[in-house]
């Protein structure tokens, strides 16, 4: 059975570049290309793939919000993260995402293709060397959770929430972000005061600094 792929990166070269290497597999087939998260959504809706590959830093909508949307709507389809950076954080949260892979960019292409592999057959794919710091991660939290539980999450934020914390991190205005998502200047205002009473932070720059945190931008803090 040929394995369809959607794949996700906002570099041009880097989306040739993976369609040809797994295009060499007889058995994966790359379906279509996706410039950024949301691009990423809308083809995994229309093509209905298997599995999604994508890149975690990207503008707009990054890879863990597409991968959280695809595993909400579309549960059987599967989800790697591909990334410059193995920090503990940015694995958790793809996890938390419903990502089953997480790998380095600088992996080789033998590794990428095990990971196509494992993903497609039920398990879960660390790069090496990855395990480690995730299970530190757990440790910190000074309690490990049940097995077959989740890792605790930080605080609930809506999906749409989530995407307008990404936007104020990438230093768009409230009115840009208002005209990207089609919603009025004073709906985005009133999604930045909760996000900021959420989260107990001021303004954009803790707003800025939880993306950060997170995953969700790897931007400079904004002075605002």
């Amino acid at each position: 059975m040929t394995l369809r792929i959607v794949l996700a990166d906002d570099h041009q070269l880097v989306r040739e570049g993976l369609r040809a290497l797994l295009s060499r597999d007889a058995g994966l087939d790359v379906v279509g290309l996706a410039e950024d998260g949301a691009a990423a959504v809308k083809l995994v809706r229309h093509l209905q793939p298997d599995l999604l590959i994508t890149d975690i830093a990207m503008p707009g909508l990054n890879g863990i919000e597409a991968t959280r949307r695809v595993r909400a709507q579309h549960p059987s389809v599967q989800a790697i993260c591909l990334s410059m950076h193995g920090d503990q954080r940015s694995v958790v949260t793809a996890l938390q995402a419903g990502a089953s892979g997480y790998v380095l960019k600088d992996a080789s292409s033998e590794e990428l293709l095990r990971a196509v592999r494992d993903v497609a057959g039920g398990r879960i794919y660390l790069s090496p060397g990855l395990m480690g710091g995730l299970v530190d991660e757990i440790r910190t939290r000074h309690r490990l959770p049940e097995a077959g539980t989740p890792i605790p999450a930080g605080p609930a934020l809506t999906a749409r929430e989530r995407e307008i914390v990404q936007l104020f991190a990438e230093d768009l205005s409230t009115q840009e972000i208002a005209d990207r998502l089609k919603l009025s200047a004073k709906t985005v205002a009133t999604h930045r005061e909760n996000v900021t009473r959420k989260l107990g932070v001021r303004g954009v720059a803790g707003m800025t600094r939880y993306a950060l945190s997170e995953g969700l931008s790897e931007g400079s803090a904004p002075c605002r």
